[in-house]
């Protein structure tokens, strides 16, 4: 979806919307109490956001599975592959599953990590407790009652923040902000802080810091590119191209998650030839091409990276714990 510019910031639209806002937040409220949540029997650990859209929850969620797996734990991973057309669970095989089947996130992470796809999050951790998991990290879901969480990290993007501060559809949020942070454990910021984000933190509540680092990013600089990307906040990549050196002589935007279609293609490449540039886009949108359209198009892949290399010590110490 393409967020509207009054998600932004305050107005005149969002105070007539309110009374929705005020309903949508009572009903998750109630949603959220009403469901205890299913253990699978091993810590669950969920990535997830207060805002709809993209603020870079996949990214996380690989970072800590790399964590956990540097510590020698099996840890999978689990989501309900928003996009995808399979119910599941079903195991993730990128060479045989589609981001039409699976989702494009999934994609991702099944190609370092055993993923599950599930519309019913609870079915899904069972099925990965079942196969041996000791540690399941869910990739969102933490709107979702069907699991209990062990540990929840709330992602947010330093440049978007929290929006206007209001619930759907007068603003970005899914739920309010203290009712979201009340049950989580810490923050984690992506870039830096550029909307004032501490002030709506309450006392207490851990604040870990990254970035998104491009990886090759020297083979970039110079090269002429066209950047398209269908992602919750295409212009942040295409700003990642500019501050590593390419020269970007066009973008494109599309919604997130949206699948390509033969005439996009098309009419990028078109573009990128009278541009005289390569085509480039997120590993995400790569995902979602079909192995026949890829030819031409690269990929500039990112990786977290914690400003505290021991960011994740303290917040995931309960789930270590138990382990022992």
């Amino acid at each position: 979806m393409n967020a509207p510019r009054f998600w932004l910031r305050d107005g005149l639209l969002p105070r007539l919307l309110q009374p929705v806002a005020s309903r949508v937040a009572t009903v998750t409220a109630r949603r959220l109490a009403a469901t205890e949540g299913v253990d699978p029997g091993c810590p669950v650990i969920c990535v997830g956001n207060l805002t709809v859209g993209g603020q870079g929850k996949t990214p996380v969620v690989l970072a800590i599975l790399a964590y956990l797996q540097a510590k020698g734990l099996t840890a999978f991973a689990l989501t309900r592959g928003y996009g995808g057309s399979l119910p599941g669970p079903v195991w993730v095989d990128p060479a045989e599953h589609s981001a039409a089947e699976v989702g494009d996130e999934p994609l991702l992470l099944a190609a370092t990590t055993p993923t599950i796809v599930a519309k019913d999050r609870a079915t899904g951790a069972q099925a990965a407790r079942a196969a041996g998991a000791q540690v399941i990290v869910m990739d969102d879901g933490f709107q979702n009652p069907a699991v209990r969480k062990h540990v929840s990290l709330i992602v947010v993007d330093g440049g978007a923040g929290f929006g206007n501060g209001r619930v759907l559809p007068a603003g970005p949020l899914r739920e309010p902000v203290a009712a979201g942070l009340a049950r989580a454990q810490a923050v984690i910021r992506i870039g830096a802080d550029r909307c004032g984000l501490a002030a709506h933190l309450p006392a207490g509540i851990p604040l870990l810091t990254a970035q998104l680092v491009p990886d090759g990013a020297l083979a970039w600089r110079g090269r002429r590119v066209f950047a398209f990307a269908g992602i919750g906040r295409p212009q942040k990549f295409f700003d990642t191209l500019a501050e590593i050196g390419a020269e970007v002589a066009g973008t494109r935007a599309f919604a997130d998650h949206r699948p390509y279609a033969a005439t996009d293609l098309d009419a990028l490449r078109r573009d990128a030839a009278a541009a005289g540039a390569v085509l480039v886009t997120t590993a995400k949108d790569f995902a979602r091409l079909l192995p026949e359209d890829r030819s031409g198009i690269e990929v500039l892949p990112v990786r977290l990276v914690f400003d505290a290399p021991d960011a994740l010590d303290s917040v995931l110490a309960p789930v270590l714990e138990r382990l022992r």
